[in-house]
């Protein structure tokens, strides 16, 4: 049988709300059987993970950006489909893509804790790696199918799901071909090679500010006032999916810490020091919001999710009342769902039992992996398992709503309430640090999991796939995943090093022993002259996220802990009453933890969302516009992520395509990069109004 696909790709009810009565029924329908699981499928799944792995781990650790593995997968999957004249590929590519997406979430989850181990020079073993990324995502994977019907099913067309929405139209566009097809590859290559041209050839700046004129000079240095736009073209696509709505939220968030919240600190600064000295003068906005307004975004984003856990209390519920009944075999069983192909879970008995197993697993490993005792492994295992279970809504809802999962946020809260409960219990020093990072390290990895997976879900249910088998076969990307990813990270640490002390130890600059003699001042002058010109030519994989716990975990470990509660405090604050005003929390501290230039061109993509949905009297019309220019911001996402992974391949062979035409910190860059980014943004009006009502 031939999969269902009309002249629109997806049904027209796919991205809305359904009435009352009305049913949303996928691509594929449920009444028939395609081909999923394949020895192709599978062969091309795990390909793909191991690919994606390596190339992942190395642009997360060198830049701190991880791809998002799924959008390039999809159009290698289809790619291969089409090459090989495959029929009926469609279910077959929907499982390539959640195999092969493992990739990503596994090292979003070990690039942000896992190098902090070597950085703080303590004792990391292979294994160690492993199991906390293996284990992780396990985790990540069992406590998010209770929650599958309601994200994917109940709570229809009330998110966006941009990354899912991007990679469902490249999967069913794919299976389609024709003229939509052509519409994606031409935005693609557009889009791609426009990020191309800022991120690896360099001929323009990637970020505009207000510093290129006089004025914005001023404001930034003395009132600490600026504003930053980043020109990507993948990011103002992922505002167009967004959607004005949730764009608008997240900016305006963003435009609180950096236009309300920096200045405000930078004053009071000013007036506590009186005639003394204000150690905010110095520093740049963008220092004043790392180490002091970022932290308030942290906190906004917990108690976002605090009141996110409350809000799905009943679902958390009623995933506790199915995993009892799961196990005693009480209560009823819905065999309406378990008969449609397309609502068929693992079975709860099995989730139950595999969750167990895991937590005994984690256990184990906490036990005799990082050297504590009986009782301090029960502590942690309970720390672990409750923050990664509560927190598994969160990540999926940040991910249903802007497609970015929050993970660094929640990793470091985390490590700060694993530190002051290890503590406790006597684990402290490098022993605490260790233990610390290990369980953030599987927090982070189930999180991280978590949010990706919904994602395949979802894609999974607008396609028409069976999640028992995207389940299934999900553990054994993460398997893959986990093996390729610890073995990358320890070979970059043994080649490279993530602190130019390692990288020059590593390349045979220097031993050990010298480096330790300069640091103690016990070196020639001759040897202090040749480190110190070394050092600055020194090339380490930074490791940013990494770095950052690392100097967290650090500090809360010492005898006398430095945690800004004030500052979580005054983020939590901000997220109650946005709640209480009916904004949603989490988007909004969303924009108050990631950096202004993410968040800005959002609301553009969103208002040109806006704009197109008011094109016309005609609704077919618009509807024709709609669809088109949702081709185009998937192509643009589709096409930057795959120019990304190329420019990361040549950094990572150490091929130099740098030509720094504009991109040398000149304001000429940064002018010629906003010129450029309308031009973008007039191609992509010109080419969205050229639907038609019969596309």
């Amino acid at each position: 049988m031939e999969s269902q696909i009309g002249k629109s790709g997806l049904p027209e009810n796919a991205h809305r709300e359904l009435k009352p009565g009305e049913e949303y029924h996928p691509v594929m329908p449920a009444n028939l059987v395609f081909p999923e699981v394949t020895l192709w499928s599978v062969f091309w799944g795990l390909f793909m993970a191991v690919v994606f792995s390596a190339a992942a781990a190395y642009s997360g650790l060198k830049i701190g950006q991880v791809f998002e593995a799924a959008i390039p997968i999809s159009i290698i999957a289809v790619g291969l489909a089409n090459f090989a004249k495959k029929k009926n590929s469609l279910g077959q590519n929907v499982i390539i893509q959640s195999i092969g997406a493992s990739s990503g979430v596994i090292v979003a989850g070990a690039v942000f804790t896992i190098p902090a181990l070597y950085i703080l020079k303590l004792d990391v073993k292979f294994f160690q790696i492993f199991f906390s990324s293996l284990l992780g995502g396990f985790l990540g994977i069992l406590f998010l199918i209770p929650f599958r019907k309601y994200f994917v099913k109940d709570m229809h067309g009330k998110f966006p799901f941009p990354e899912a929405t991007a990679t469902t139209e490249i999967l069913v566009t794919g299976e389609k071909g024709g003229n939509q097809a052509g519409i994606l590859i031409t935005s693609g290559l557009v889009g791609g090679l426009f990020d191309f041209m800022f991120s690896t050839l360099r001929l323009w700046e990637e970020v505009f500010t207000s510093r290129v004129v006089a004025a914005g000079e001023y404001l930034a240095e003395k009132v600490k006032l600026v504003f930053q736009f980043n020109i990507s073209a993948m990011i103002v696509a992922f505002g167009y999916l967004v959607g004005l709505k949730y764009s608008t939220i997240i900016t305006v968030g963003s435009l609180l810490a950096w236009w309300v919240l920096i200045p405000l600190v930078s004053y009071i600064g000013g007036v506590a020091a009186g005639s003394g000295t204000n150690i905010f003068a110095t520093m740049s906005p963008e220092v004043i919001f790392r180490d002091y307004v970022r932290h308030i975004g942290i906190g906004a984003i917990a108690m976002a999710g605090i009141i996110g856990i409350l809000k799905s209390s009943k679902i958390i519920g009623s995933a506790f009342v199915l995993a009892y009944n799961g196990i005693t075999g009480k209560g009823k069983k819905d065999s309406s769902a378990e008969d449609i192909r397309t609502q068929r879970d693992i079975k709860m008995t099995f989730v139950v039992m595999f969750s167990l197993l895991t937590i005994i697993a984690i256990f184990i490993f906490l036990a005799t992996g990082i050297n504590i005792t009986i009782s301090q492994a029960v502590v942690a295992l309970f720390t672990v398992v409750i923050i990664a279970f509560l927190f598994t809504t969160v990540a999926a809802n940040a991910i249903a709503i802007v497609g970015t999962n929050p993970v660094s946020g929640m990793t470091l809260m985390t490590l700060i309430l694993s530190s002051i409960i290890l503590a406790q219990v006597g684990l402290t020093g490098k022993q605490g640090m260790l233990s610390a990072l290990i369980i953030g390290g599987i927090v982070c990895t189930a999180l991280s999991m978590a949010g990706g997976f919904i994602t395949d879900l979802k894609i999974g249910y607008w396609l028409g796939s069976t999640p028992k088998k995207q389940q299934s076969w999900k553990f054994l990307g993460t398997l893959v995943s986990a093996a390729t990813v610890g073995l990358v990270i320890f070979m970059l640490n043994s080649s490279y090093g993530f602190t130019a002390d390692d990288y020059l130890i590593n390349q045979g600059k220097f031993s050990k022993e010298q480096i330790e003699a300069v640091h103690n001042n016990t070196a020639t002058p001759d040897l202090a002259a040749k480190y110190k010109d070394e050092v600055q030519k020194a090339d380490p994989l930074v490791a940013p996220q990494a770095n950052a716990m690392a100097a967290v975990i650090q500090s809360l470990m010492s005898p006398n802990p430095n945690i800004k509660w004030t500052l979580y405090l005054v983020g939590a604050i901000i997220s109650i009453l946005m709640n209480m005003i009916g904004i949603s929390p989490l988007a909004f501290a969303l924009g108050m933890f990631i950096p202004q230039q993410l968040n800005t061109p959002l609301i553009v993509g969103g208002f040109l969302s806006y704009l197109v949905g008011r094109s016309s009297q005609d609704k077919d019309l618009v509807n024709a516009r709609h669809q088109r220019a949702t081709l185009i911001a998937s192509g643009f996402i589709a096409g930057a992520a795959l120019f990304g992974v190329f420019g990361a391949l040549l950094k990572f062979f150490k091929i130099d395509a740098s030509l720094d035409i504009w991109a040398n910190g000149s304001k000429g860059g940064e002018w010629l990069a906003i010129v450029m980014f309308i031009l973008l943004m007039l191609y992509s009006a010109w080419e969205t109004m050229r639907a038609k009502k019969e596309e």
